[in-house]
Protein backbone atom coordinates (compact mmCIF):
# COMPACT_ATOMS: atom_id res chain seq x y z
CA UNK A 1 0.00 0.00 0.00
CA UNK A 2 1.19 3.49 -0.89
CA UNK A 3 2.15 5.70 1.80
CA UNK A 4 0.11 8.42 -0.31
CA UNK A 5 -2.71 6.59 -0.42
CA UNK A 6 -3.22 5.94 3.49
CA UNK A 7 -2.73 9.65 4.13
CA UNK A 8 -5.16 10.41 1.50
CA UNK A 9 -7.64 8.10 2.81
CA UNK A 10 -7.60 8.83 6.45
CA UNK A 11 -6.19 12.53 6.84
CA UNK A 12 -9.16 13.63 4.16
CA UNK A 13 -11.83 11.27 5.91
CA UNK A 14 -13.09 10.56 2.33
CA UNK A 15 -11.25 9.45 -0.34
CA UNK A 16 -9.96 6.22 -0.03
CA UNK A 17 -13.03 5.05 2.00
CA UNK A 18 -14.18 2.66 -0.98
CA UNK A 19 -10.58 0.89 -1.57
CA UNK A 20 -9.55 0.06 2.24
CA UNK A 21 -13.02 -1.40 2.61
CA UNK A 22 -12.27 -3.70 0.09
CA UNK A 23 -9.44 -4.65 0.11
CA UNK A 24 -7.99 -4.80 3.90
CA UNK A 25 -8.97 -4.75 6.88
CA UNK A 26 -8.34 -1.09 8.60
CA UNK A 27 -4.96 -0.43 10.10
CA UNK A 28 -5.02 -0.49 14.02
CA UNK A 29 -3.74 2.41 16.32
CA UNK A 30 -3.56 1.89 19.98
CA UNK A 31 -4.01 4.75 21.84
CA UNK A 32 -3.71 4.91 25.91
CA UNK A 33 -4.41 8.16 27.60
CA UNK A 34 -5.61 9.45 31.08
CA UNK A 35 -8.92 10.94 30.67
CA UNK A 36 -11.98 9.45 32.17
CA UNK A 37 -14.80 10.88 33.37
CA UNK A 38 -16.70 13.97 31.10
CA UNK A 39 -12.94 14.27 29.90
CA UNK A 40 -13.00 10.56 28.72
CA UNK A 41 -16.49 11.01 26.98
CA UNK A 42 -15.07 13.96 25.09
CA UNK A 43 -11.79 11.75 23.94
CA UNK A 44 -14.15 9.06 22.71
CA UNK A 45 -16.63 11.22 20.64
CA UNK A 46 -13.55 12.55 18.93
CA UNK A 47 -11.88 9.42 18.39
CA UNK A 48 -15.13 7.77 17.39
CA UNK A 49 -16.28 10.47 14.38
CA UNK A 50 -12.40 9.86 13.27
CA UNK A 51 -13.21 6.28 12.60
CA UNK A 52 -16.84 7.02 11.03
CA UNK A 53 -15.56 9.11 9.10
CA UNK A 54 -12.94 7.10 7.12
CA UNK A 55 -12.24 3.34 6.69
CA UNK A 56 -8.15 3.09 6.38
CA UNK A 57 -7.43 3.36 10.34
CA UNK A 58 -9.11 2.53 13.47
CA UNK A 59 -8.21 4.24 16.65
CA UNK A 60 -8.86 2.42 19.78
CA UNK A 61 -8.84 4.56 22.78
CA UNK A 62 -7.55 2.78 26.25
CA UNK A 63 -7.59 5.06 29.50
CA UNK A 64 -4.17 3.61 31.43
CA UNK A 65 -5.16 5.18 34.63
CA UNK A 66 -3.91 8.91 35.94
CA UNK A 67 -1.34 10.79 34.11
CA UNK A 68 1.69 8.85 36.05
CA UNK A 69 0.60 5.65 35.60
CA UNK A 70 -0.36 6.37 31.93
CA UNK A 71 3.28 7.36 31.68
CA UNK A 72 4.84 4.29 33.92
CA UNK A 73 2.80 1.70 31.54
CA UNK A 74 3.74 3.21 28.47
CA UNK A 75 7.55 2.81 29.29
CA UNK A 76 7.18 -0.56 30.60
CA UNK A 77 5.18 -1.53 27.36
CA UNK A 78 8.36 -0.20 25.45
CA UNK A 79 10.52 -2.23 27.53
CA UNK A 80 8.47 -5.12 26.69
CA UNK A 81 8.59 -4.93 22.85
CA UNK A 82 4.69 -3.60 23.12
CA UNK A 83 4.33 -0.38 22.91
CA UNK A 84 1.09 1.77 21.74
CA UNK A 85 1.45 3.19 18.93
CA UNK A 86 0.07 6.81 20.82
CA UNK A 87 0.47 7.61 24.92
CA UNK A 88 -0.96 10.96 26.12
CA UNK A 89 2.25 12.22 28.36
CA UNK A 90 1.27 15.21 31.31
CA UNK A 91 3.50 18.36 30.21
CA UNK A 92 6.12 17.76 33.28
CA UNK A 93 7.09 14.04 31.33
CA UNK A 94 7.76 16.06 28.38
CA UNK A 95 11.58 16.09 29.50
CA UNK A 96 11.90 12.58 30.01
CA UNK A 97 10.13 11.65 26.85
CA UNK A 98 12.09 13.78 24.57
CA UNK A 99 15.36 11.94 26.47
CA UNK A 100 13.71 8.94 25.65
CA UNK A 101 15.54 7.99 22.71
CA UNK A 102 14.56 5.51 20.30
CA UNK A 103 11.65 5.11 22.44
CA UNK A 104 9.42 7.56 20.74
CA UNK A 105 9.43 9.23 17.04
CA UNK A 106 9.27 12.66 17.27
CA UNK A 107 6.27 14.47 15.93
CA UNK A 108 9.03 15.99 13.11
CA UNK A 109 10.16 12.90 12.19
CA UNK A 110 6.82 11.47 11.40
CA UNK A 111 5.70 14.57 9.66
CA UNK A 112 8.57 14.26 7.61
CA UNK A 113 8.36 10.87 6.55
CA UNK A 114 4.78 10.70 6.14
CA UNK A 115 3.78 14.14 4.85
CA UNK A 116 1.21 14.70 7.62
CA UNK A 117 -0.15 18.37 7.01
CA UNK A 118 1.30 18.64 11.10
CA UNK A 119 2.85 22.96 10.66
CA UNK A 120 4.55 24.38 13.56
CA UNK A 121 3.02 27.89 12.47
CA UNK A 122 -0.66 26.82 13.09
CA UNK A 123 0.28 26.53 17.08
CA UNK A 124 -0.22 29.05 19.87
CA UNK A 125 3.38 29.82 20.49
CA UNK A 126 3.57 29.02 23.84
CA UNK A 127 2.21 26.18 22.94
CA UNK A 128 4.26 24.84 20.76
CA UNK A 129 7.36 25.86 22.15
CA UNK A 130 6.78 23.77 25.73
CA UNK A 131 6.53 20.72 23.26
CA UNK A 132 9.63 21.81 20.48
CA UNK A 133 13.38 21.47 20.70
CA UNK A 134 15.48 24.20 20.53
CA UNK A 135 15.28 24.52 17.24
CA UNK A 136 11.90 24.84 16.89
CA UNK A 137 10.78 20.99 15.52
CA UNK A 138 7.60 19.57 17.66
CA UNK A 139 8.76 16.68 19.62
CA UNK A 140 4.84 15.82 20.58
CA UNK A 141 1.56 16.91 19.52
CA UNK A 142 -0.27 19.32 21.56
CA UNK A 143 -3.37 18.30 22.91
CA UNK A 144 -4.92 19.08 26.35
CA UNK A 145 -3.83 22.57 27.29
CA UNK A 146 -4.08 24.69 29.83
CA UNK A 147 -2.87 27.42 32.24
CA UNK A 148 -3.19 28.81 35.72
CA UNK A 149 -5.18 31.41 36.08
CA UNK A 150 -6.62 33.24 39.57
CA UNK A 151 -10.36 32.24 40.06
CA UNK A 152 -12.69 34.64 42.25
CA UNK A 153 -16.15 34.35 44.03
CA UNK A 154 -17.87 37.64 42.34
CA UNK A 155 -20.20 37.23 45.64
CA UNK A 156 -17.55 37.60 47.83
CA UNK A 157 -15.66 40.53 46.49
CA UNK A 158 -19.56 42.45 46.60
CA UNK A 159 -20.45 41.54 49.75
CA UNK A 160 -16.87 42.92 50.86
CA UNK A 161 -17.32 45.96 48.94
CA UNK A 162 -14.79 45.24 46.05
CA UNK A 163 -15.86 45.56 42.50
CA UNK A 164 -16.60 42.07 41.05
CA UNK A 165 -15.85 43.11 37.79
CA UNK A 166 -12.24 44.26 38.61
CA UNK A 167 -10.05 41.72 40.33
CA UNK A 168 -6.49 42.51 41.56
CA UNK A 169 -3.89 42.93 38.43
CA UNK A 170 -0.79 43.24 40.67
CA UNK A 171 0.09 41.69 44.21
CA UNK A 172 -0.12 44.74 46.20
CA UNK A 173 -3.08 44.78 45.06
CA UNK A 174 -4.24 41.33 45.74
CA UNK A 175 -3.00 41.60 49.63
CA UNK A 176 -4.84 44.78 50.04
CA UNK A 177 -7.59 43.29 48.62
CA UNK A 178 -7.13 40.19 50.50
CA UNK A 179 -6.87 42.39 53.83
CA UNK A 180 -10.62 43.63 53.23
CA UNK A 181 -11.76 39.99 52.87
CA UNK A 182 -10.96 39.17 55.92
CA UNK A 183 -11.85 42.02 57.95
CA UNK A 184 -15.38 42.09 55.90
CA UNK A 185 -15.28 37.76 57.04
CA UNK A 186 -17.20 37.19 53.89
CA UNK A 187 -15.59 33.60 53.67
CA UNK A 188 -14.05 31.30 55.67
CA UNK A 189 -10.71 32.21 54.30
CA UNK A 190 -9.52 34.20 51.51
CA UNK A 191 -6.80 32.61 49.58
CA UNK A 192 -5.75 29.63 49.01
CA UNK A 193 -4.06 28.09 45.82
CA UNK A 194 -3.85 24.87 43.72
CA UNK A 195 -0.53 22.86 42.21
CA UNK A 196 1.55 25.55 44.55
CA UNK A 197 4.91 25.08 42.56
CA UNK A 198 3.36 25.41 38.80
CA UNK A 199 1.52 28.38 40.06
CA UNK A 200 3.88 30.57 42.30
CA UNK A 201 7.35 29.20 40.49
CA UNK A 202 6.72 28.21 37.27
CA UNK A 203 4.00 30.81 36.00
CA UNK A 204 5.26 33.07 38.27
CA UNK A 205 8.90 32.47 36.72
CA UNK A 206 7.13 32.86 33.02
CA UNK A 207 4.92 36.01 33.25
CA UNK A 208 8.05 37.75 34.88
CA UNK A 209 10.53 36.87 32.58
CA UNK A 210 12.78 34.88 35.22
CA UNK A 211 14.68 32.33 34.55
CA UNK A 212 13.64 28.90 36.36
CA UNK A 213 17.00 27.02 35.37
CA UNK A 214 20.18 27.35 33.45
CA UNK A 215 19.91 26.44 30.09
CA UNK A 216 17.15 28.13 28.90
CA UNK A 217 14.93 26.26 31.75
CA UNK A 218 16.15 23.00 30.54
CA UNK A 219 16.26 23.00 26.95
CA UNK A 220 19.41 23.62 26.01
CA UNK A 221 20.93 21.14 28.00
CA UNK A 222 20.40 18.07 30.25
CA UNK A 223 23.07 19.88 32.87
CA UNK A 224 20.42 22.67 33.74
CA UNK A 225 20.65 24.37 37.38
CA UNK A 226 17.65 25.67 39.43
CA UNK A 227 17.54 29.50 39.81
CA UNK A 228 14.65 29.42 41.94
CA UNK A 229 16.34 30.73 44.96
CA UNK A 230 16.79 34.26 43.46
CA UNK A 231 15.66 37.25 45.29
CA UNK A 232 12.36 37.74 43.16
CA UNK A 233 11.29 33.75 44.17
CA UNK A 234 12.60 34.81 47.35
CA UNK A 235 9.96 38.02 47.88
CA UNK A 236 7.16 35.87 46.73
CA UNK A 237 7.74 32.94 48.65
CA UNK A 238 7.87 35.21 51.85
CA UNK A 239 4.59 37.27 50.52
CA UNK A 240 2.90 34.57 51.05
CA UNK A 241 4.60 32.95 54.38
CA UNK A 242 3.48 37.01 55.46
CA UNK A 243 -0.28 36.47 54.42
CA UNK A 244 -0.44 32.93 56.00
CA UNK A 245 0.65 34.45 58.84
CA UNK A 246 -1.74 37.52 58.65
CA UNK A 247 -4.47 34.71 58.10
CA UNK A 248 -5.05 36.02 54.38
CA UNK A 249 -3.34 32.87 52.65
CA UNK A 250 -4.57 29.00 53.39
CA UNK A 251 -2.28 26.64 52.05
CA UNK A 252 -4.49 23.48 51.71
CA UNK A 253 -2.28 20.93 50.07
CA UNK A 254 -0.19 20.11 47.17
CA UNK A 255 -1.37 19.69 43.31
CA UNK A 256 -5.30 19.93 43.21
CA UNK A 257 -5.81 18.93 46.75
CA UNK A 258 -6.84 22.34 47.43
CA UNK A 259 -9.89 22.84 45.04
CA UNK A 260 -12.90 22.11 47.04
CA UNK A 261 -11.56 24.84 49.33
CA UNK A 262 -12.82 27.14 46.56
CA UNK A 263 -15.44 25.35 44.59
CA UNK A 264 -17.29 25.18 48.04
CA UNK A 265 -17.30 28.68 48.47
CA UNK A 266 -14.88 28.61 51.36
CA UNK A 267 -12.59 30.60 49.90
CA UNK A 268 -12.77 34.35 48.03
CA UNK A 269 -9.60 33.83 45.32
CA UNK A 270 -7.98 30.67 44.56
CA UNK A 271 -5.51 30.22 42.14
CA UNK A 272 -5.80 26.99 39.43
CA UNK A 273 -6.00 25.54 36.10
CA UNK A 274 -8.25 27.36 33.60
CA UNK A 275 -9.43 23.70 33.03
CA UNK A 276 -10.98 24.10 36.16
CA UNK A 277 -13.64 25.98 34.57
CA UNK A 278 -16.15 22.85 34.08
CA UNK A 279 -16.04 21.63 37.46
CA UNK A 280 -16.92 25.18 38.81
CA UNK A 281 -20.02 25.38 36.36
CA UNK A 282 -21.37 22.19 37.67
CA UNK A 283 -20.84 22.30 41.42
CA UNK A 284 -20.18 26.25 42.42
CA UNK A 285 -23.30 28.14 44.26
CA UNK A 286 -21.77 31.37 43.42
CA UNK A 287 -20.91 33.80 41.05
CA UNK A 288 -16.99 33.33 39.33
CA UNK A 289 -14.65 34.60 37.73
CA UNK A 290 -11.24 33.92 36.36
CA UNK A 291 -8.58 36.93 35.77
CA UNK A 292 -4.76 36.99 35.07
CA UNK A 293 -2.45 35.78 37.35
CA UNK A 294 -1.23 38.77 39.23
CA UNK A 295 2.04 40.28 38.53
CA UNK A 296 4.89 41.81 40.78
CA UNK A 297 5.13 45.72 39.58
CA UNK A 298 8.68 45.17 41.53
CA UNK A 299 9.91 42.60 38.54
CA UNK A 300 8.68 43.12 35.54
CA UNK A 301 5.93 46.56 34.61
CA UNK A 302 4.29 44.66 31.34
CA UNK A 303 3.64 40.64 32.31
CA UNK A 304 4.81 38.28 29.44
CA UNK A 305 2.80 35.25 28.59
CA UNK A 306 2.13 32.31 30.93
CA UNK A 307 3.13 28.16 29.97
CA UNK A 308 0.74 25.72 29.71
CA UNK A 309 -0.13 22.85 31.30
CA UNK A 310 -2.02 19.65 30.43
CA UNK A 311 -0.77 16.81 28.21
CA UNK A 312 0.74 15.89 24.55
CA UNK A 313 0.35 12.71 22.85
CA UNK A 314 3.87 11.29 21.70
CA UNK A 315 4.41 8.43 19.13
CA UNK A 316 6.22 5.77 20.30
CA UNK A 317 7.83 2.54 18.52
CA UNK A 318 7.73 -1.01 18.46
CA UNK A 319 9.60 -3.78 16.91
CA UNK A 320 7.93 -4.91 13.49
CA UNK A 321 5.99 -1.35 13.48
CA UNK A 322 5.40 -1.24 10.31
CA UNK A 323 5.20 2.46 7.95
CA UNK A 324 2.01 1.75 7.87
CA UNK A 325 0.98 1.74 11.38
CA UNK A 326 3.13 5.55 11.36
CA UNK A 327 1.28 6.71 8.90
CA UNK A 328 -2.10 5.79 10.54
CA UNK A 329 -0.72 8.04 13.45
CA UNK A 330 -0.12 10.73 10.97
CA UNK A 331 -3.01 10.59 9.99
CA UNK A 332 -5.19 10.17 13.82
CA UNK A 333 -3.03 13.39 15.00
CA UNK A 334 -4.05 15.46 11.34
CA UNK A 335 -7.20 15.07 12.33
CA UNK A 336 -7.14 16.11 16.10
CA UNK A 337 -4.82 19.24 14.48
CA UNK A 338 -8.08 20.56 12.66
CA UNK A 339 -9.53 23.34 13.71
CA UNK A 340 -13.32 21.65 14.04
CA UNK A 341 -11.89 18.85 16.48
CA UNK A 342 -9.54 21.57 18.27
CA UNK A 343 -12.43 24.09 18.63
CA UNK A 344 -15.06 21.65 20.00
CA UNK A 345 -12.41 19.58 22.47
CA UNK A 346 -11.73 22.73 23.61
CA UNK A 347 -15.84 23.55 24.34
CA UNK A 348 -16.32 21.11 25.46
CA UNK A 349 -13.56 20.47 28.15
CA UNK A 350 -12.47 23.75 29.56
CA UNK A 351 -9.06 23.32 27.91
CA UNK A 352 -7.71 25.98 25.92
CA UNK A 353 -7.89 25.69 21.64
CA UNK A 354 -4.02 25.02 20.92
CA UNK A 355 -3.96 26.18 17.28
CA UNK A 356 -4.77 29.86 16.37
CA UNK A 357 -7.30 28.38 13.48
CA UNK A 358 -9.12 26.92 16.98
CA UNK A 359 -9.24 29.60 18.64
CA UNK A 360 -10.65 32.01 15.59
CA UNK A 361 -12.98 29.12 14.93
CA UNK A 362 -14.52 29.37 18.50
CA UNK A 363 -14.61 33.31 18.34
CA UNK A 364 -16.82 33.11 15.07
CA UNK A 365 -19.23 30.96 16.24
CA UNK A 366 -19.79 32.71 19.65
CA UNK A 367 -18.34 30.60 21.84
CA UNK A 368 -16.36 33.51 24.01
CA UNK A 369 -19.49 35.92 23.79
CA UNK A 370 -21.60 33.02 25.36
CA UNK A 371 -18.60 32.26 27.97
CA UNK A 372 -17.13 35.33 29.18
CA UNK A 373 -14.06 35.05 30.50
CA UNK A 374 -13.25 31.58 28.42
CA UNK A 375 -10.71 33.47 26.30
CA UNK A 376 -8.62 35.13 28.97
CA UNK A 377 -6.36 32.09 29.51
CA UNK A 378 -5.84 32.20 25.39
CA UNK A 379 -5.04 36.20 25.60
CA UNK A 380 -2.41 35.26 28.30
CA UNK A 381 -1.14 32.50 26.57
CA UNK A 382 -0.42 34.86 23.76
CA UNK A 383 1.11 37.67 25.30
CA UNK A 384 4.57 38.25 23.80
CA UNK A 385 7.36 38.09 23.69
CA UNK A 386 7.78 34.95 24.41
CA UNK A 387 11.57 34.25 25.76
CA UNK A 388 13.58 31.51 26.95
CA UNK A 389 12.30 32.29 30.13
CA UNK A 390 8.53 31.39 29.35
CA UNK A 391 8.58 29.16 26.64
CA UNK A 392 8.64 26.36 29.40
CA UNK A 393 10.18 23.91 31.59
CA UNK A 394 12.14 21.09 30.20
CA UNK A 395 13.65 19.62 33.05
CA UNK A 396 14.04 15.78 33.72
CA UNK A 397 12.38 14.66 37.41
CA UNK A 398 9.90 17.45 36.77
CA UNK A 399 7.31 15.58 39.48
CA UNK A 400 10.58 15.17 42.51
CA UNK A 401 11.48 18.77 41.89
CA UNK A 402 7.83 19.81 42.18
CA UNK A 403 7.65 17.64 45.15
CA UNK A 404 11.31 19.01 46.80
CA UNK A 405 10.10 22.27 46.56
CA UNK A 406 6.89 21.90 48.35
CA UNK A 407 8.65 20.18 51.33
CA UNK A 408 10.45 22.84 51.78
CA UNK A 409 7.84 25.26 51.35
CA UNK A 410 5.42 23.61 53.86
CA UNK A 411 8.09 23.62 56.50
CA UNK A 412 8.60 27.51 55.96
CA UNK A 413 4.95 27.36 56.61
CA UNK A 414 5.59 25.60 60.07
CA UNK A 415 8.11 27.80 61.18
CA UNK A 416 11.25 25.56 60.69
CA UNK A 417 12.66 28.18 58.04
CA UNK A 418 12.57 31.46 56.59
CA UNK A 419 11.89 31.91 52.46
CA UNK A 420 15.26 32.32 51.29
CA UNK A 421 16.76 29.31 53.57
CA UNK A 422 13.44 27.22 51.89
CA UNK A 423 14.59 28.00 48.58
CA UNK A 424 18.50 27.09 49.15
CA UNK A 425 17.68 23.78 50.46
CA UNK A 426 15.12 23.45 47.68
CA UNK A 427 17.96 24.61 44.94
CA UNK A 428 20.16 22.28 46.44
CA UNK A 429 18.12 18.81 46.68
CA UNK A 430 16.50 19.81 43.31
CA UNK A 431 19.73 19.91 41.41
CA UNK A 432 20.80 16.73 43.09
CA UNK A 433 17.47 15.28 41.28
CA UNK A 434 18.62 17.06 37.86
CA UNK A 435 22.44 15.38 38.60
CA UNK A 436 20.90 12.04 38.70
CA UNK A 437 19.29 12.67 36.08
CA UNK A 438 21.55 13.69 33.86
CA UNK A 439 23.98 10.42 34.63
CA UNK A 440 20.68 8.42 34.11
CA UNK A 441 20.77 9.55 30.83
CA UNK A 442 24.66 9.73 30.12
CA UNK A 443 24.97 13.26 30.11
Amino acid sequence: MKRRSLLAGAASLALARPVFAQTRAPTRVLFWHAMNGALGDALNRLIARFNKRQSAVEVVGVFKGGYPETLTAAIAAWRAGQAPHLVQVFDVGTGSMIAAGQAVKDLWQLVRETGAPIRPENYIAAVRGYYSLPDGRMASMPFNSSTAVMWYNQDAFEKAGLDPAKPPATWPELVAAAKVLKAKKVTKYVVTTSWPTWVHFEQFAAIHNLPYASEAGGFKGLDARLLIDAPAFVANLQRLLDMAKAGTFKYAGRDNLPDPVFYSGQAAITFNSSAARGALVKTAKFRFADAYLPYDPNVIKRPINSIIGGASLWTMTAPGRTQQEYEAVAAFLSFLGEPAQDAEWAAATGYVPVTFAGSDLLKRQGFFAKNPGTELPILQLKRLPVTDNSRGIRLGGMPELRVVIEEEWEKALGGQQDAGQALRTAVARGNAVLRNFQRAMGG
